[in-house]
């Protein structure tokens, strides 16, 4: 994983709804595609570009696959971007 797929992934509104939705959740597909007015084609793209970016977790459970939130990569760019707040202690 690297930082420029995971922003890109986040670059989209569409994607940065079913992160939303997989927060503290598991969810298949057909339950994240009811939520939005796309194809399922549409919402198997937008998870395909979460999974390479490693936003999202995939398992298959018999004939179904659920996807969760790996927050472990969302901590990892928060950690990443906190350096760029607060005082700077040079001055």
């Amino acid at each position: 994983m690297g930082f420029q797929e995971t922003f890109r992934a986040l670059s989209d509104p569409i994607r940065r709804e079913i992160l939303m939705m997989l927060r503290g959740k598991k969810m298949s597909a057909g339950e994240i595609a009811s939520k939005f007015e796309v194809t399922g084609a549409t919402v198997s793209y937008h998870l395909s570009l979460l999974k390479k970016a490693d936003l999202v977790l995939e398992t298959r459970q018999k004939n179904f696959i659920y996807y969760e939130l790996n927050a472990s990569v969302l901590e990892e760019i928060m950690l990443w971007l906190s350096q760029f707040g607060g005082k700077n202690d040079e001055t």
